[in-house]
């Protein structure tokens, strides 16, 4: 008995560390802004949620709506603001990355065409740790209400 169950704790554990970061780590209130006429580039912005005892990177997103994505934040260069890509977001442990207008966000470059209100643009988030999440992120004027603006360790 004493061998099945300490076979059972071992299979637990192994499980839950091969349990991904993109399972670990939840989206809420995804939404991509909708771009101006003829503009180019937009801007996609959401919540994530690190649930696990590790912290994670966000390396990169990808998505079918442009030719180029990539992660950006905003800096304050002399009073000047600036966008500039950025090589991940870190997510903490049991903490949250908040991707908004005038921070963290991910930008969709060279849009491949016009995006309207109410379309859908599933972006594909890859992690440290090699795994993927696809979030569905609806076309919005701006985020009702907006997101709460929140310390997240940025």
């Amino acid at each position: 008995m004493k061998k099945l169950a300490f076979f059972v704790l071992t299979l637990s554990l192994s499980a839950a560390a091969l349990a991904g970061a993109a399972d670990q780590v939840s989206v809420d209130q995804p939404y991509v802004r909708l771009a101006p006429p003829n503009a180019p580039a937009t801007g996609a912005f959401m919540r994530l949620r690190n649930s696990s005892e590790q912290d994670v990177k966000l390396l990169k997103a990808s998505n079918p709506a442009s030719r180029v994505t990539e992660l950006h934040t905003h800096l304050n260069d002399n009073g000047v603001m600036k966008m500039r890509p950025v090589a991940n977001i870190e997510i903490k442990a049991k903490g949250e990355a908040v991707l908004q207008p005038g921070g963290l966000h991910v930008m969709l470059i060279d849009l491949k065409t016009p995006l309207k209100e109410g379309d859908i643009v599933p972006v594909t988030l890859s992690f440290d740790d090699g795994s993927e999440k696809t979030v569905d992120a609806p076309v919005m004027r701006s985020m009702a209400g907006g997101m709460p603006k929140m310390q997240h360790g940025h």
